[in-house]
């Protein structure tokens, strides 16, 4: 089931509630959520640089199955957490502008093999390894 809300974050009772949701949702081994800007898929940051189009948030069970059964011991989740994110952020934002540009290329009538060769490079993103396994 897909649930779409909007959080207004400064609220402390709708953050509670949205973050009751997720645990419910995530215990009855749902996967978990991406979390969106509200401005939409061109977002900007007050410095004017696109911000990252969503954040996967997973449960517990799903990340055991990703990371292995032992990944909640300290010394695992302190690898985790110390891990250096730029890189796959970066990516994501690649793969954001490469997505909008085939969307602009479709409205714009442009060829096939344009559109195409956008889409190939969004694939070619995808193959990428940017979160080795710990």
């Amino acid at each position: 089931m897909t649930r779409r809300q909007v959080v207004d974050l400064s609220d402390t009772e709708a953050v509670r509630e949205a973050t009751d949701w997720w645990l419910a949702l995530t215990a009855d081994g749902g996967e978990g959520m991406v979390v969106k800007p509200y401005a939409g898929p061109a977002a900007r940051s007050d410095r004017g640089s696109l911000l990252q189009p969503g954040i996967k948030c997973r449960g517990r069970e799903y990340l055991r199955i990703i990371y292995g059964p032992s990944y909640t011991e300290p010394a695992r989740l302190a690898a985790l957490r110390g891990r250096s994110l730029g890189r796959k952020r970066g990516l994501a934002l690649r793969e954001q502008g490469l997505g909008l540009a085939a969307l602009d290329a479709l409205a714009d009538g442009a060829p096939l093999w344009r559109r195409h060769e956008l889409v190939f490079a969004i694939l070619a993103c995808e193959s990428e390894p940017v979160d080795p396994r710990l």
